[in-house]
């Protein structure tokens, strides 16, 4: 019996390491990857040497690498896309086009760990969201109009950041997850594995990270009090985060709405039809901008 106990043991903490250590430190793409995937998947894709790069301070003073993208004109303001994980400020520029139409400047960057940055542990919005807010914070100096767009891990990143109650006109959350332990369950029975070692991973991600996965957990940011009007984006046909993350936190946030996006997968809604989506996107903001005449 003490054979079989230990044995047990040692696979829950065999198993537990490794899937802490797969979630936090999975493969990231290289930013020439993001260049390569962009051009031939992204038809309105800004032109890339447009970019001007800045650098970023994010929370506790940890460097990020960001890229100012203007609109040619006088700016209404300056929208911030967050991009999803394991991508790369590239992957946000498929949004800009959507905001660089309506007058806007787009700021987008590499989230920590990703991209140019430093490899690290990816948090899933904890400290992803603190980062974020000393960007706005940053933003806030250069304009006096901030909005905010995320998508998937970016997504969750700016429903976090409200948290924070920050001086931003609107967020945008595309696919994003309200709670990232569902979605690692899902993987996991996706693949045959049973779901209790994800709270062994938790655990050791939050002894290795001082972080749990019990805390990445965006939804608890939101309710009735938060100001900010949100717009929850979600692919009708995403089986990697469902719809209802979004529909739960849409449910939560007074000032919000959602939209599904008909035939699109996870991170595919502005690509699948990015006339529909940029027009759900240009109703919402125009909405902001004319009650704040």
């Amino acid at each position: 019996m003490l054979w079989f106990l230990s044995a047990v043991f040692f696979l829950f903490v065999l198993s537990g390491a490794a899937l802490c250590r797969h979630a936090l430190y999975g493969r990231r793409q290289t930013v020439p990857e993001s260049v390569a995937w962009a051009n031939e998947h992204v038809p309105f894709l800004p032109d890339i040497g447009a970019l001007e790069p800045v650098d970023l301070t994010g929370a506790e003073d940890h460097p990020l690498h960001g890229y100012f993208l203007r609109c040619g004109r006088d700016a209404k303001g300056c929208v911030i896309i967050t991009h999803g994980y394991t991508d790369t400020h590239i992957g946000a520029l498929k949004y800009a086009k959507v905001y660089l139409d309506m007058g806007y400047d787009c700021l987008v960057y590499d989230l920590r760990g990703h991209g140019d940055n430093p490899r690290e542990a990816c948090t899933y919005s904890v400290r992803e969201s603190a980062d974020l807010e000393a960007i706005i914070r940053f933003v806030r100096e250069r304009t006096s109009v901030v909005g905010l767009h995320g998508e998937s891990l970016g997504a969750a990143t700016t429903a976090a950041v409200m948290k924070y109650r920050p001086n931003v006109a609107f967020a945008v959350c595309d696919c994003g997850f309200c709670d990232i332990i569902p979605v690692f369950k899902n993987a996991m029975k996706a693949i045959h594995v049973p779901a209790f070692f994800v709270h062994a991973a938790s655990l050791f991600s939050w002894l290795f990270h001082g972080v749990s996965f019990e805390e990445m957990r965006p939804l608890d940011a939101l309710g009735p009090e938060v100001r900010v009007p949100m717009l929850f984006i979600h692919g009708e046909n995403d089986t990697f985060i469902s719809p209802e993350h979004s529909r739960r936190m849409h449910l939560t946030v007074p000032h919000s709405r959602m939209a599904l996006i008909p035939g699109a997968g996870h991170a595919a809604s502005v690509l699948t039809d990015f006339d529909g989506y940029a027009r759900v996107v240009r109703e919402f903001v125009a909405d902001i901008e004319n009650n704040a005449d």
